[in-house]
């Protein structure tokens, strides 16, 4: 097999919205990335994949209103929801920053600077609608009325949902403000905008360039044949957002400074690890940037994108990678049937790594929308992990530790079908390469049926009782130890829990870039299960507790956010239902074996509820500078067991990251037990 040359990879996912806990649209995307991040990395590459709340906008503010606590207190305690749910996916983010972040305010008022030292941008009045009460302008999914064409009530103020008609607000009949019932107004502001027609020629090109799949550049020249309109790219105040430099009470689009997060992510993981930045941002590297995304985000990263970092004298993506949107037994996700599955609740219930594999049979390089079928969720996992793969290790490590004190044979047995199964990962690795899992789980099951034919075949149970057979049955056994061992290095950038369980079982490593070396006359450890059987039970108490899930969501990828799209939040009614109370932490302590994590020990208030809770504060705090302080703690999360034990709630905080971690407090006068709202 062909060593390939070492490559330097940047990889991000699309930034979710931290206004809402993650649901498996978003996870689809995060398990994508992750699994082409760790198929390079076994490749022996050098791939970093970094991401960020997308943390800004007109909805993020609104809803920290209703919660009655500041804007960064919300993105705060999403924050920690976001990296809790995805680390409990085994998503291996090198970097999961913020775009309310230093970083980003530094690199969205550059790139604008330099758009504005280049003449891209543009400045003039519009009219708009404007809430009175709210005293705020008002984004067009932000007024409601009577639809012009069908006269369908409570209709957006840009499209219709009842008859698919678009309109302009001005022409809604009866609209009010979504936001307190006013009848709104018109009313003068001046904005900015981006330039984009200026780019209709370096787009062109760049659409044609092979970056971007080919759905998603026909799409694209479509919009370009429309004709490109300049893009506002600015918010009046109130906001939560940067402040445009030099305009008071002008603020960037969240659309702007979002995309700029990858960047800002990047730089933070940089300024931490020392790591070069330039090398993979500015123009005239040899290194590779990708970006994966869902389909419905394409216009921003296929046109306005590109554009911007054209103007800004900063390096194009090497590829654009869209998905599409997840459906579940056929259907739009829905709360109603129990389909709408917030990443937490699946973890409740359900081995992230069943999700993983799933995913990888269904995904393809298109960017077709793909199905989670339940019921074909549990067969395929039992049938192919358990059935095929696991089951060639585990009905071989009986005979091995029993006859041959776990250590396999001298000589490599069945060198070329051995052979077969190695020089198949040539194909395998061009399909993970260009994102078609589905077809690399196929030929990897395959060869799954093949190794479990040939112990089929030769029947070492058999041999076993026959007399003068020792060296057949160990040579059998350790044959399909091997294919096994193959197997697994092919499914490690799927599963990396069981590969890792795997790796502590082979006594080696499970790196792509030892396939071609066999196991000979190795020992190995004891025999430790390594996945057990989906329970149809689990599942279906799954979809029973999503039909509790009272939470408002979108399709997968970053989360629509302002004028744009239908904001993506948490109604306030059933955030109301999150008990946030302080909590005095009386007790404090590292934990052998986490990097990250702490003990804390809390006090609610009454005599004798002390919570025991674990915070991943490590970076920033000493244990022995905790005792004492006041925080606020999510009272009613159900317990979840961890590797640690079990955590009863859940503190707050707030930071980029690492050392830059705030836990919040309360305010002055506080006391433990006391309800936060």
């Amino acid at each position: 097999m062909s060593a390939p040359a070492p490559r330097n990879i940047l990889v991000t996912s699309a930034l979710p919205y931290a206004n809402a806990p993650l649901h498996l649209g978003h996870v689809l995307e995060q398990i994508q990335t992750d699994i082409w991040v760790r198929f390079q990395k076994s490749r022996g590459h050098h791939c970093l994949y970094v991401c960020a709340d997308d943390a800004h906008g007109t909805a993020i503010m609104l809803a920290a209103e209703k919660l009655g606590i500041s804007p960064e207190d919300h993105i705060g305690a999403i924050h920690a929801l976001h990296q809790q749910d995805s680390a409990g996916f085994l998503i291996d983010f090198a970097n999961f920053h913020s775009t309310h972040s230093p970083e980003n305010r530094r690199w969205s008022e550059e790139i604008y600077n330099r758009l504005k030292a280049n003449q891209h941008i543009a400045k003039r009045k519009i009219t708009q609608a404007f809430d009175p009460e709210k005293n705020l302008f008002l984004a067009d999914r932000f007024i409601r009325g009577t639809c012009p064409r069908c006269k369908a009530q409570d209709q957006y103020g840009d499209n219709c949902e009842a008859c698919g008609a678009t309109y302009s607000p001005s022409e809604l009949i009866d609209p009010v403000s979504a936001l307190s019932g006013a009848t709104p107004t018109e009313r003068e502001s001046t904005h900015f905008f981006f330039k984009l027609p200026a780019f209709e020629n370096v787009l062109r090109q760049w659409i044609g360039s092979g970056t971007l799949q080919s759905q998603v550049a026909n799409k694209l020249k479509e919009w370009m044949e429309a004709g490109l309109q300049e893009w506002d790219i600015s918010r009046d105040a109130p906001y939560f957002g940067f402040e445009i430099p030099d305009e008071p009470e002008k603020y960037f689009y969240v659309w702007l400074d979002a995309p700029i997060g990858y960047i800002a992510s990047f730089q933070n993981y940089c300024d931490r690890t020392g790591h070069p930045f330039d090398a993979y941002w500015q123009v005239g590297h040899d290194t590779e940037l990708y970006h994966f995304i869902g389909k419905d985000i394409v216009n921003f990263h296929g046109l306005f994108w590109p554009a911007m970092l054209h103007s800004a004298n900063l390096r194009t993506p090497t590829g654009v990678f869209a998905h599409g949107f997840l459906t579940v037994n056929g259907t739009k996700m829905s709360k109603s049937r129990g389909t709408f599955i917030l990443a937490s609740t699946y973890l409740d219930h359900l081995n992230p790594e069943y999700l993983r594999y799933y995913f990888a049979t269904k995904l393809s390089s298109s960017v077709d929308d793909m199905d989670l079928n339940l019921e074909d969720f549990v067969q395929r996992v039992n049938s192919d992990i358990v059935g095929k793969v696991v089951n060639i290790a585990s009905r071989c490590a009986g005979f091995l530790r029993k006859g041959y004190n776990n250590r396999l044979s001298k000589t490599l047995p069945e060198k070329t079908l051995w052979q077969d199964f190695v020089t198949a990962g040539d194909a395998i690795a061009t399909l993970y390469e260009h994102r078609n899992y589905n077809k690399a789980m196929r030929d990897i099951m395959a060869l799954a049926d093949k190794a479990n034919q040939y112990i089929n075949d030769r029947k070492p149970w058999a041999l076993a009782k026959q007399e003068g057979t020792e060296e057949d049955v160990h040579a059998i056994c350790s044959a399909a130890i091997n294919f096994f061992r193959i197997l697994m290095i092919y499914l490690k950038p799927v599963l990396p829990a069981m590969a890792e369980k795997s790796e502590a079982y082979l006594n080696c490593a499970l790196d792509w870039t030892e396939l071609g070396t066999p196991l000979v006359d190795h020992g190995l450890a004891e025999f430790k299960p390594l996945m057990s059987r989906v329970d149809i039970k689990a599942v279906t108490a799954m979809v029973e507790a999503s039909k509790e899930a009272q939470v408002t969501a979108t399709e997968p990828s970053a989360a629509p956010k302002d004028s744009a799209d239908t904001p993506s939040c948490i109604a306030y009614d059933d955030f109301a239902k999150i008990d946030l109370r302080v909590a005095e932490i009386v007790a404090a302590e590292s934990i052998d074996g986490a990097d990250k994590l702490l003990r804390l020990t809390l006090n609610l208030g009454d005599a004798g509820d002390n919570r025991q809770v674990f915070a991943g504060i490590k970076a920033a705090y000493a244990p022995e500078d905790l005792i004492g302080k006041l925080t606020v703690v999510v009272a009613n999360l159900a317990p979840r067991k961890m590797r640690f034990g079990v955590s009863e709630g859940m503190v707050l905080a707030a930071g980029p990251g690492d050392q830059d971690i705030f836990l919040v407090e309360p305010h002055a006068g506080a006391a433990p037990g006391m309800a936060v709202k």
